[in-house]
């Protein structure tokens, strides 16, 4: 078995770069490339791939998807020696890892990474590496000077199951983010709120991204380790890759935020704006009253309200819905709750959800909002399910 000692690293963003100081430091042979013709002190680096590539015995991707991966590849194809190793760390999708795998035969790892700038510096990385016994062997002690290894069956299985972690990152940011925003709601001073946060299940997330969640300075004068971007791209593949709905691709890639910022950022966007909630208090209002009034406020026009009535599809126009209504509360009002569940607002149109507790009857109500030219926003449809 030959040990590599010349590392080609292809990708000198965040992380390719900070996997290449970490090798130049462990005394690994390094020479980087990337598009931006980035240099640095602590390893060589040249303009051309090639030249690279052709002196290494390693080839580390750390590039931002598949597509970016396939077309290095394919310039540099030419200058890779038959026992080249070629390692990507690369977050791409499974079929992308699969193609790669098989194009590149027994010389290909794929190895993406579990944990940020920091861990890739320490050496502390989790690694997900899928190879041939032999060539994993060879590209072994490249990967115990990056982290730890656990050793994966393919290269589709590899790539999926950093896909699935990334996930369960979105959801922590998101959860963080829905955290914040009740606790800006509920008026209490961020700082408490983010001391008390490090003590429960998000703690980790919260230590970590700090700077970034206390302070919005921090956006421009903290560096980002994984960025917003990154993470809805990672999301965007999951969900093309399981063909089921992720919430969180939609809602990372949306956020009024630079996509460049750090995934802590996602987390610190405010609560939707009073103007798209007010159609939806005027709903509630109309419940709360029985008067239609409220609903003419709610919805535009021509909406429609749609449902299973006694076992019955029923599609009413909005004079017809209104009309259900006699003026006056309910005799058990005091008794009933209704409580908006979600708003996503994506541009000029929103989506919402809200849960209707009256008497023994249980309403989930879905609607789709816009906003009009006026910035004023309304109901344009609503369908509804009765939980008996």
């Amino acid at each position: 078995m030959i040990t590599p000692r010349t590392v080609a690293v292809l990708g000198l963003g965040r992380m390719g770069y900070a996997l290449a100081a970490r090798l130049a430091d462990q005394g690994w042979d390094v020479v980087g490339w990337t598009r931006s013709g980035r240099s640095s002190t602590a390893f060589r680096t040249t303009a051309d791939p090639n030249e690279a590539v052709a002196q290494a015995d390693l080839v580390l991707l750390a590039l931002f998807d598949g597509p970016a991966c396939e077309q290095v590849l394919d310039d540099v194809r030419d200058s890779l020696r038959a026992d080249t190793i070629v390692l990507n760390t690369s977050t791409v999708s499974p079929a992308e890892a699969s193609r790669l795998a098989l194009r590149f035969g027994p010389s290909y790892v794929h190895a993406p990474v579990l944990g940020s700038v920091p861990a890739a510096v320490g050496g502390a990385l989790n690694i997900l590496a899928a190879a041939g016994q032999d060539t994993l062997d060879r590209a072994r002690p490249v990967l115990d000077a990056l982290g730890t290894v656990r050793c994966v069956d393919d290269a589709a299985t590899s790539a999926a199951l950093k896909l699935i972690v990334n996930s369960s990152l979105a959801g922590s940011v998101l959860a963080l983010r829905e955290a914040l925003q009740q606790a800006d709601a509920l008026g209490l001073p961020r700082s408490h709120v983010l001391d008390v946060l490090e003590l429960g299940q998000l703690g980790g997330l919260v230590a970590r991204k700090r700077p970034f969640l206390a302070d919005r300075s921090a956006v421009v004068s903290v560096p980002a380790t994984f960025t917003i971007g990154a993470l809805a791209k990672d999301m965007t593949l999951l969900a093309g890759a399981s063909n089921t709905p992720l919430r969180s691709a939609a809602q990372l890639a949306d956020p009024p935020a630079d996509p460049d910022a750090d995934i802590a950022v996602a987390a610190t966007v405010p609560a939707p704006e009073d103007a798209v909630l007010q159609p939806l208090h005027a709903y509630i209002r109309g419940h709360a009253t029985g008067d239609p009034t409220h609903f003419r406020d709610a919805f535009l026009p021509t909406a429609r309200i749609e449902g299973i009535r006694d076992g019955v599809f029923v599609s009413w126009p909005l004079d017809e819905y209104c009309a259900l209504f006699p003026g006056h509360p309910a005799p058990d009002e005091p008794a009933r709750s209704r409580r908006i569940d979600t708003v996503d607002v994506h541009g000029t149109v929103a989506t919402a959800t809200m849960t209707l507790l009256h008497g023994t009857d249980a309403f989930t109500d879905i609607f789709l909002l816009v906003r009009r030219t006026d910035g004023t926003w309304r109901i344009t449809n609503k369908a509804y399910h009765r939980h008996s």
